[in-house]
């Protein structure tokens, strides 16, 4: 009963056939290869977009980091979400990446930017004198850490705000495919369609080993990532194995299907735990996340009987949890299996 989180979750049979394969013979390397220029035409051809410049790496932090680097000079900030994972979760790779940029936090319900909030937080900043902080960049988790969506409205409700600023805009799609297929939309539609300069396009959370592409929509910016990313030291030489996985991960659109399974899972969960009088649901699960306080003592014998999830004690906690209820996570993934679901129903139930 393994609800920890999708990271966790082990890689799909496919990609780990698409690398056995990728690993016979020679090819070029540093993204060099047939497989990558491949991997471009299919993600040009998935996002509409003939001109993008994509670009892999290893992780969604790289991803996220690199890419904003490439929008934010150090002496701008990124506009972001007080719960977003740049803020939270990558020990401060934007601000090292970005050689110093900050971070100015954006309050909003449900990990989702208030637009009030961020032309507030813009305004702030209004004075553009040598002494001021200046305008760089806005970016937007979807799905939120939370596991809430923006609605392609509110995006393009914050990327419009972002533009009137000259601000250009990051998407941390870590787990993009789960916003997609919640939102049922395109990629497109997800990313220039609602204002969006540069995505992570995230794979890992959504069933391959270990690759994140990076898609600029506006090619003149592809070169500075490139000399970033070499210098930060994420070119891998034998970069055939990063095409190869994401080969498989877009081949007969798995990672639809993939993302789809984990969305539908955690549905299945949440409908019959909803009203369960023992949980309390905190955040609209609208992905594959579900967030919920329950009785520290259900969450003891939960744990005890072999369930695995990500809690906080109410000390820990950002939300306000009496000290007799713990604060939990559930994440489904593309391997959570119905057997799964039913065991943690029982024993919620017990």
């Amino acid at each position: 009963m393994y609800f920890g989180s999708d990271n966790s979750s082990p890689a799909h049979p496919s990609i780990l056939n698409a690398l056995i394969a990728a690993n016979d013979g020679y090819t070029s390397g540093y993204g060099n290869e047939e497989a990558m220029n491949n991997v471009t035409k299919k993600i040009r051809d998935l996002f509409e977009a003939p001109n993008a410049s994509v670009y892999l790496v290893t992780t969604g932090t790289a991803a996220n980091s690199l890419a904003l680097a490439t929008l934010t000079k150090p002496w701008e900030t990124i506009f972001c979400h007080r719960h977003s994972h740049i803020e939270e979760d990558e020990c401060g790779a934007p601000e090292f990446y970005t050689n110093g940029a900050k971070l100015t936090l954006v309050d909003g319900k449900n990990a989702k930017i208030c637009p009030k909030n961020l032309l507030d937080a813009i305004n702030l900043y209004s004075q553009k004198e040598v002494h001021n902080i200046q305008n760089g960049s806005l970016s937007i988790t979807n799905v939120t850490e939370f596991g809430t969506i923006y609605s392609l409205d509110e995006m393009k409700t914050l990327t419009d705000i972002a533009k009137a600023h000259n601000l250009k805009t990051h998407l941390d799609g870590a787990r993009f495919a789960n916003a997609m297929i919640a939102l049922d939309c395109t990629p497109a539609e997800l990313t220039w369609k609602s204002g969006i300069d540069v995505v992570s396009f995230g794979a890992t959370k959504n069933g391959c080993l270990g690759v994140e592409a990076v898609v600029f929509f506006n090619p003149e910016m592809a070169w500075e990532f490139e000399l970033r990313r070499k210098r930060g030291g994420h070119l891998l030489s034998k970069h055939r194995m990063l095409s190869a996985q994401m080969q498989g991960y877009l081949k007969d659109d798995l990672w639809i299907g993939l993302a789809r399974k984990a969305n539908s899972e955690c549905q299945k969960l949440f409908s019959k735990i909803e009203k369960n009088p023992n949980i309390k649901i905190i955040h609209p699960p609208e992905a594959n996340l579900i967030f919920a306080t329950i009785p520290t003592k259900l969450h003891d014998k939960l744990i005890s009987n072999g369930a695995r999830y990500n809690h906080w004690s109410s000390q820990m906690s950002p939300l306000d949890v009496p000290e007799n209820e713990t604060k939990i996570r559930l994440a489904c993934s593309w391997c959570t299996t119905e057997l799964e679901i039913n065991k943690l129903l029982e024993l919620f139930n017990y």
